[in-house]
């Protein structure tokens, strides 16, 4: 060793006082404080929610024991928790379908050289930044079923759109469309921006229409943008809470109830946080085998294209 030292070579723990751990990017230090609160806020209250829905905690004191498979067995005896279901379904698919509709005929329209489109691509953004709450109860008031205020009084009906079991889910995915529609059109707005005109222009000196350039031109390039937003509005249908919770409590019955809905009521109303960690495991699983299976094909979607 004293040779090696005399040439200038060290041994390689002299060289690496920090052992394996030298070989570490520096990146990861940098991350790794972020890293511990994630796993402290994230992962640890997840894998105890795990935990807990095969046991009967009645979320007070450490009192539980293992009950297996029971609570899940209860959720699918449970009238109030399959309803919600059918009702978080079919609010996702008309939120998907619609919203993503609405989205694109603004970005379509916004895009065209308007002096007003600066100003008009703000209002329509306007009510994604406004809290779920807030709409909620703004909508609530539209929704007055006395004939001579909000959505009646402009329409001259009499109608109850949130008491009627018939509206009221539609209402509840009118509201949703109308607040998370301009951030559809934001993200459909970016891949119009991404497309190279000169395309619109060959397609344009080969004869091709206004309808024939959307259709092969416009509607193949805007393939990612279209994964993103079906993406992100098939997730927020799924575990949509708190438009329901503010405007009919998944009233009127459980016209509007959903799953988000019903395991808030089980853990703070009920008091049954084993039962409703159960229905939140369901749901969790169920939106993450939904958005797997819809990358999957999205993404093939966009290669084909």
């Amino acid at each position: 060793m004293t040779a090696n030292i005399a040439r200038g070579s060290l041994p390689s723990t002299a060289r690496k006082p920090w052992g394996r751990f030298s070989s570490l990017s520096p990146s990861w230090f940098f991350a790794l404080p972020a890293l511990l609160v994630y796993a402290a806020v994230v992962l640890y209250p997840s894998l105890a929610g795990m935990v807990y829905a095969f046991t009967d905690w009645s979320g007070l004191g450490e009192d539980k024991s293992f009950v297996g498979l029971a609570n899940l067995t209860a959720m699918f005896h449970d009238e109030q928790a399959m309803g919600s279901i059918g009702n978080t379904l079919l609010l996702t698919v008309t939120i998907v379908a619609v919203q993503n509709g609405v989205g694109l005929l603004l970005a379509l329209g916004v895009h065209v050289k308007l002096r007003s489109r600066a100003v008009l691509r703000v209002v329509f953004f306007a009510p994604v930044v406004v809290s779920p709450v807030m709409v909620a109860f703004l909508w609530k008031y539209i929704y007055n079923p006395d004939p001579s205020a909000g959505l009646n009084g402009v329409l001259g009906t009499h109608i109850d759109w949130l008491g009627d079991p018939s509206l009221a889910l539609w209402s509840i995915a009118g509201t949703v469309v109308w607040q998370y529609a301009g951030y559809s059109m934001v993200i459909f707005l970016a891949g119009l921006e991404g497309i190279p005109p000169e395309l619109h222009e060959a397609a344009m000196i080969d004869g091709a229409g206004t309808w024939q350039r959307f259709r092969y031109v416009t509607w193949p390039l805007l393939a990612p943008s279209l994964t993103i937003n079906l993406m992100l509005s098939t997730i927020g249908g799924l575990k949509l809470f708190d438009q329901v919770f503010a405007a009919t409590n998944g009233g009127p019955g459980y016209a509007t109830e959903t799953l988000s809905t019903v395991l808030y009521k089980q853990a703070f109303v009920f008091g049954k946080f084993g039962y409703s960690t159960a229905i939140a495991l369901v749901l969790a699983l169920f939106v993450a085998a939904v958005s797997m299976i819809q990358l999957y094909y999205l993404r093939n979607r966009e290669v084909a294209q």
